[in-house]
């Protein structure tokens, strides 16, 4: 029997306020080589170019005690054919059912959690994990693209363009049973997400954004607010009735490709070094981060060894930025090195 009613609501609220209390000093990091959300192969050799990178290292210099969780195994399905032209299903399904638990465990123990993907449809597992241990959690997004498509909507069927439909509680009688997601039920509400970042934003997305009143930024509101302003209303949108726990979800793409160019789908006009920097120590700030994705770092596709140590480089800056290394004693990224005055790429807007 399903528990509900004032005792519900009290083992709820005292969950939540565990998992705010236990973000104590100590970080553990879970690799997820994974690359079947998409169809570009390479995306599972993210989590090693990362710690290639100087993860573990910069993670040590901050005030943490850092545990290395190792690279989780999933299992291949070598007959999985597509559902309702979703790539993958049972693959993906079960990659994230493993990953939820692995994540639910960590968090469970009191770790502030770093998951470095792998394609973004390892998010399902991630902050589903998460929000097994702290219900009340909420969601920032930064990506170039909302994910938010549902298997009807879909251009590709690929399920790294899906993940938040899996999330939302009212895109429910949206989701068919698709074959390899029994195990997860949706769990967050629209007020619950913010995203930043987006500006490839297909049609269906479009609407499920406007008809939902999903809080979102694009590049474009970017240029016009600042960043400033739009971590002021990301804020107060989502911790002004209280504070909670935060999920950040990045996806390196959310940069400009000048400054990340070794991800699967690029596109012009990204963020800035300083904006994407700028986002993540903010969210530090708050004191709340409980989990974190790093996504989408794929070494196969970098144009050279220069164009994937950058982006492998950046990841390791919006991870550490994140928790709590600061600009006045960290190393200058390449992409703060630029002539003044010097503009972002123009770009076209898809979202509005």
């Amino acid at each position: 029997m399903a528990l509900r009613g004032p005792l519900f609501r009290l083992l709820r609220s005292q969950l939540g306020h565990a998992c705010q209390q236990s973000r104590a000093q100590s970080v553990a990091v879970l690799g997820a080589p994974f690359s079947k959300g998409q169809k570009r192969r390479g995306v599972e050799h993210g989590p090693k170019v990362i710690r290639d990178a100087g993860l573990m290292e910069r993670l040590s210099s901050l005030d943490y005690s850092v545990h290395d969780f190792g690279d989780l195994t999933f299992h291949h399905y070598e007959k999985d054919e597509p559902y309702m032209d979703v790539k993958f299903p049972r693959t993906v399904g079960e990659a994230n059912k493993t990953l939820s638990g692995a994540v639910s465990r960590a968090i469970g123990a009191g770790h502030t959690l770093v998951m470095l993907g792998g394609d973004h449809s390892l998010a399902i597992g991630s902050v589903s994990g998460h929000a097994q241990q702290c219900p009340d959690l909420c969601l920032i997004w930064v990506d170039a693209h909302a994910d938010v498509n549902t298997p009807m909507t879909s251009p590709s069927g690929n399920l790294h363009g899906q993940p938040v439909a899996f999330m939302l509680k009212e895109l429910q009688d949206k989701m068919p049973a698709i074959p390899g997601f029994s195990w997860t039920k949706p769990f967050l509400t629209s007020r619950d997400l913010v995203y930043i970042g987006l500006r490839d934003v297909d049609p269906g997305e479009h609407q499920i954004l406007k008809n939902l009143g999903i809080q979102y930024f694009t590049m474009r509101d970017i240029d016009r607010l600042g960043i400033q302003r739009v971590m002021e209303v990301t804020f107060d949108h989502l911790l002004a009735r209280k504070q909670r726990p935060i999920h950040l979800s990045f996806d390196i793409d959310a940069f400009d490709p000048s400054l990340a160019p070794a991800t699967g789908t690029p596109v012009n006009g990204g963020l800035t070094y300083r904006e994407g920097i700028y986002i993540t120590e903010e969210i530090h700030n708050t004191g709340l981060l409980s989990a974190m994705d790093l996504v989408e770092v794929n070494p196969v596709l970098g144009a050279s060894h220069e164009a994937v140590e950058a982006t492998a480089s950046l990841a390791v800056d919006v991870i550490a930025s994140s928790l709590g290394q600061t600009r006045e004693g960290a190393h200058a990224h390449p992409g703060e090195v630029m002539a003044p005055g010097l503009k972002r790429p123009q770009h076209t807007e898809t979202s509005t």
